[in-house]
């Protein structure tokens, strides 16, 4: 089996320095470019695995990348990189059609962890849109409207704050997944929202308590001891 190949596109020069042979040696065939409009033309022309994007880059940034990549049917696997305090570019990576994101600065080996994490998700959706595309999604008879902002059990709608439907959307998005409660706290509630990973543990339980037909035997989410959770049921788009 050949090893994947891997588009870094990103202008920090030291950054792709030091990132491309830790990805090599983890296994990985990375080409690096240093302009949205290389790594279109790469993306379009060349076979890829999976493309690390940065979002501010010159010509194309890595969202117009995503966005046109998406408009014309190609849907490689996308990581971007964003901004460590910006939310905002984080949902518009999603929802334009990138699989995760990671903020800068970040531990390389956790970009490693996420490649692997995307490429077995999407081992089983071959050139199918990444679940961020999707307006709902359907796991049993959980049933998450994401432009609603909420979640129907059967036809039933749940009752979330609107940090349990964060929480629980991305722990979908990320089905399979173990994740950490630092990286919980890191993606839904922000590096500049000063809690506890106690508040983790409490949203889980409300979550649990509107999804579960028993929440002391959870089925959906799954608590991973010493580390975290994991949303172990499978997770697929609901077509419109």
């Amino acid at each position: 089996m050949e090893d994947p190949r891997i588009l870094l596109a990103d202008d920090e020069e030291a950054l792709t320095r030091y990132l491309a042979p830790i990805l090599e040696r983890a296994g990985f065939v990375v080409t690096v470019v240093r302009d949205g409009n290389t790594a279109l033309r790469e993306a379009l022309g060349q076979h890829y695995d999976l493309l690390v994007l940065d979002l501010l880059m010159p010509g194309l940034d890595g969202r117009e990348v995503c966005r046109r990549l998406r408009a014309a049917g190609n849907w490689i696997p996308v990581i971007m990189l964003t901004q460590v305090d910006s939310q905002v570019d984080k949902v518009m990576s999603l929802e334009e059609g990138a699989d995760d994101y990671l903020c800068k600065p970040f531990d390389p080996h956790e970009l490693v962890a996420r490649i692997r994490a995307v490429l077995r998700r999407r081992r089983d959706r071959p050139r199918r849109a990444p679940l961020s595309t999707a307006a709902r999604w359907r796991s049993g008879d959980l049933i998450p409207d994401r432009k609603g902002r909420r979640a129907y059990k059967g036809v039933q709608p749940l009752e979330l704050t609107p940090k349990a439907w964060a929480l629980l959307e991305y722990l979908m998005l990320h089905s399979g997944e173990v994740l950490s409660r630092e990286r919980l706290l890191d993606s839904v509630w922000g590096w500049d929202y000063p809690v506890a990973t106690r508040a983790v543990d409490v949203r889980i339980a409300e979550i649990r308590q509107a999804i579960e037909d028993d929440p002391e035997h959870p089925t959906f989410i799954e608590t991973i001891i010493g580390v975290g959770y994991r949303f172990s049921a499978a997770v697929e788009p609901v077509e419109e």
